[in-house]
């Protein structure tokens, strides 16, 4: 008996070489993936999370990477059904419970997304100042308090900031108006990125929201970055509007921001969700 015993006990621990194998190759899959997407080569980290999925289709982190790679697409409904695949796997992996929240918001699930953001912030405390993404939340549920708090707290992360300024500055004036809110506009460093400087003037009432788009049209940049300098300078001149009561212009520019200054930020999606809301009304 003794020979046969050990025969089986080979073809046991045989066996379990494929499987060993697949999880280790998964995790390879993984950190390729990544890297591949960190580069933007989207095809190649589509394929390489595609293929960990397929190694290891109980590892979270091979959900959450696809996931990652399908947000970068602009395929939330499939992303989000790939971070909920990780969390169900495993429900302590909040990472994935945050990356979820922020393609709730995207896919309109506002509500929801702070929900994810919350649960991912219980287990990580230290992240609650520079979770801007959960502050732009609280401001489309008219969560505005929280929404200010949430920016004032971004100070210690956003010191030099123009944006965080800006919508703890929205957040008080759709809480108490504009005027009261410009008197407690949080300062800021120099933001060396066009046009931000001057969007912050705009808030202190130094110039009007037509400087700011003419000097992102007049900027010398190169082509992707005065893209991005229109799409920024669109985008908040709308908020701005939108905080002084101006529905029209707000979404005049909005529009404009969204349809013909594409960018690859989440802040894209910020100004996208808002164009589809006001679409709705």
């Amino acid at each position: 008996m003794e020979f046969p015993m050990r025969f089986c006990l080979s073809l046991f621990v045989l066996s379990l070489f494929p499987l060993l194998s697949t999880a280790a190759d998964a995790e390879e899959l993984i950190k390729a993936a990544r890297g591949q997407l960190r580069k933007q080569n989207i095809e190649a980290a589509l394929k390489s999370a595609e293929e960990a999925v397929k190694a290891d289709p109980k590892n979270p982190a091979a959900f959450l990477i696809r996931g990652d790679v399908q947000a970068f697409l602009r395929k939330h409904t499939e992303a989000l059904k790939d971070y909920e695949s990780a969390i169900q796997l495993d429900k302590s992996f909040v990472v994935a419970v945050d990356r979820r929240g922020g393609e709730r918001f995207k896919l309109g699930m506002v509500k929801e997304s702070i929900e994810d953001f919350d649960a991912f912030l219980k287990q990580n405390p230290k992240e609650e100042p520079g979770h801007w993404r959960r502050g732009i939340s609280y401001y489309y549920v008219g969560k505005f308090t929280e929404g200010a708090k949430q920016f004032d707290d971004g100070r210690v992360v956003f010191g030099n900031d123009v944006e965080n300024a800006f919508w703890h500055w929205l957040c008080l004036s759709r809480k108490d108006g504009v005027e009261k809110a410009t008197k407690t506009i949080l300062k800021v460093g120099e933001d060396t990125r066009v046009p931000m400087m001057k969007i912050y003037d705009l808030i202190l009432g130094k110039i009007k929201p037509a400087e700011v788009i003419e000097t992102a049209e007049k900027a010398k940049l190169e082509e992707a970055d005065k893209n991005e300098a229109l799409f920024y300078a669109n985008l908040y001149v709308g908020l701005y509007y939108e905080a002084n009561g101006n529905a029209a212009k707000c979404k005049e520019h909005l529009t404009t921001a969204v349809e013909k200054h594409k960018i690859s930020h989440y802040m894209w999606d910020v100004g996208n969700v808002h164009v589809q809301m006001l679409k709705k009304k």
